[in-house]
């Protein structure tokens, strides 16, 4: 039995019309698709439903298999758990670069933890902080009022000329505390891609779960700001050595001095002072 857990609101609310692909890839095998935003109890789902013989495919983008993960963090899974992207940025199937569906187990152990108000979370991409969180806050008010797809690089550009105000902030990575003026932002990686094949950390790979990596776009007016933010979905902004630094370690905190929305692989914390990411 493979068991298909789709997400129907992924990819702008077309995950369930895209999660039925795979009828034409498993033609012969039995398929069982299931709504996972309905399964309250995984463990009762794997321990009653599941068996080292079945597969499940989680169908969704980068915030399914976010919920997932952390859903499912004290089990341990018995069979193989594949992923099928069809979410609306993609980022860790970009980032993997894999045939789907692909195997995803030995991904999604050792995760990094991100602590936000108290609470822990692991992350599979990673933490946006700033104008990225900002974006995500937007287009969860702009998704609850229309079904139109959200266009997050619109809003990231009207947020630097209009509405996004930068701030102070203070970054200590491994006990080296790194202070900056005027930072749009601060996103803490465990991957190469978030917000939809933005590369803010260029030289950070998976692969290496040593380290985490912080970019900082800081110092800058916003004409300037924008005249360089969209060289970051080719990674090219971190030439700019003025305006923005990037520092790797195995504990990073992040502090601002003013509220701002988080994201964590594109799930939205609204009215956030601080973070701090570790590896496993």
């Amino acid at each position: 039995m493979i068991y298909i857990l789709y997400n129907p609101q992924a990819g702008n609310n077309t995950g369930y019309e895209k999660s039925k692909e795979l009828d034409n890839l498993y033609k012969n095998e039995t398929l069982e698709y299931m709504n996972i935003t309905e399964i309250n109890e995984y463990d009762a789902f794997f321990s009653d439903k599941v068996n080292e013989n079945d597969s499940v495919i989680i169908a969704g983008g980068d915030g399914t298999l976010n919920r997932f993960i952390n859903n499912t963090e004290s089990l341990t899974y018995p069979c193989t758990i594949y992923y099928y992207p069809v979410g609306s940025g993609n980022d860790f199937a970009r980032d993997v670069d894999k045939e789907k569906p692909f195997p995803v187990n030995e991904y999604i152990e050792n995760l990094p933890i991100v602590e936000v108000k108290g609470k822990k979370y692991r992350f599979i991409n990673g933490v946006g902080y700033g104008i990225d969180g900002y974006c995500c806050e937007v287009g969860d008010s702009l998704r609850g009022k229309s079904e139109k797809p959200i266009n997050y690089t619109s809003i990231a550009i009207k947020g630097l000329l209009f509405h996004y105000k930068p701030t102070k902030a203070t970054i200590t990575v491994d006990g080296v505390k790194h202070t900056y003026e005027k930072v749009w932002l601060a996103p803490t990686m465990h991957g190469r891609f978030y917000g939809g094949g933005m590369l803010p950390t260029p030289g950070q790979t998976r692969d290496e779960n040593d380290k985490l990596s912080v970019m900082v776009m800081y110092g800058k007016g916003k004409i300037k700001t924008l005249m360089v933010f969209p060289s970051i979905f080719k990674g090219e902004h971190v030439k700019h050595k003025d305006m923005v630094e990037v520092l790797s370690g195995k504990r990073i905190k992040v502090e601002f001095d003013k509220p701002t929305a988080l994201q964590i692989d594109g799930e939205t914390i609204l009215n956030v002072t601080s973070y701090t990411a570790t590896v496993a």
